[in-house]
């Protein structure tokens, strides 16, 4: 009979990491506690971030605070449209001394690559992130390099009806674990960052409060916490609802399920909990599955927007009552 050598999972270790990065974001982006604990979340769940909303409301400030406050090495990508994908992902160099080609890096090279207004590249450059965000490695002249652990891309958008934006590819979108939008502040709190930001730059302030190699363990840990069959079912048919819904013409991908189990997981043990509850499925489906759904020409004549079919879904599917 075998017996299971693996660790018990440390959850106070887990709450320890998430609360210091947690409280760091939060001395910098004001009033936005939800969308910092999604942020957090996703960053333990080992995904990637899209932070779509229009200009001004703090996307960026959030991907740099997140960045800032890991002890990791940050690389930071403003995306153009004269943005190359060799920028991106690196490019083999002649060397003239040693008559040999060498790897020139990225900037896709780095445990937290933030990636500000990433729709404002061509689809082309866009697509140089697709293996590094799903294989964590990139390919170049044939050879494949290894990204660093952790790996998660924190990328920003403003509305696709802007000037000067390009949709994401659907492939680039299934990628992202999750899509959060800030919206604007509340007046309390947009009086307090008037008061904090106007005599001081609290970024700029801001100190690491745990390391690439703390965060990449707890990573590991979350990963080995229990989700029962019941659990794994539910989360199959919510995405499966997807597929079959009729106002939808392109549903969540198999990706999907595994993001949002991933992230459930994560969510459960910041929570303090050993195990997935429906409620953590149900508390992350919104953000993990909205931005890759495609609702048809009569939803959108009709003003069904995704977020509405996606909450009429969750609300539909039975869920389980037992392990």
């Amino acid at each position: 009979m075998s017996v299971s050598t693996a660790e018990p999972l440390d959850l106070d270790a887990v709450r320890t990491v998430a609360t210091g990065v947690h409280e760091a974001i939060s001395t910098v982006i004001e009033g936005k506690d939800e969308a910092v604990r999604t942020a957090v979340t996703v960053l333990l769940a080992e995904g990637h971030l899209l932070l779509e909303d229009v200009p001004g409301v703090g996307k960026t400030m959030l991907a740099k605070a997140m960045a800032k406050a890991i002890d990791c090495d940050v690389s930071r990508v403003q995306f153009t449209p004269d943005l190359l994908p060799s920028d991106i992902s690196g490019v083999n160099v002649f060397n003239q001394d040693t008559r040999s080609f060498e790897f020139r890096r990225g900037a896709v090279f780095a445990n937290v690559v933030v990636g500000d207004e990433i729709n404002r590249a061509s689809p082309k450059t866009q697509s140089a992130l697709l293996e590094a965000m799903e294989e964590g490695q990139v390919t170049v002249d044939g050879t494949s390099h290894q990204l660093p652990r952790p790996f998660i891309v924190m990328a920003t958008q403003n509305p696709i009806e802007m000037e000067g934006t390009y949709p994401l590819p659907e492939a680039q979108r299934d990628r992202f674990m999750a899509r959060i939008s800030l919206g604007y502040p509340s007046s309390a709190a947009e009086l307090e960052m008037l008061a904090s930001h106007g005599e001081r730059d609290p970024l700029s302030e801001l100190r690491p409060v745990t390391t690439g190699a703390a965060v990449r363990a707890q990573i590991q840990a979350i990963r080995r916490l229990h989700s029962a069959p019941a659990l794994r079912r539910y989360v199959v048919d919510l995405v499966g609802a997807t597929r079959e819904h009729s106002l939808l013409k392109l549903g969540a991908s198999p990706r999907a399920a595994l993001h949002l189990l991933r992230a459930s997981r994560s969510h459960a043990a910041l929570a303090g909990r050993d195990h997935v509850l429906p409620e953590d499925v149900q508390a992350l489906a919104g953000a993990v599955l909205t931005h890759r759904l495609m609702p048809t020409s009569e939803a959108q004549l009709s003003r069904t927007s995704a977020a509405d079919i996606l909450t009429e879904i969750v609300r539909r599917t039975p869920v389980p009552a037992g392990p």
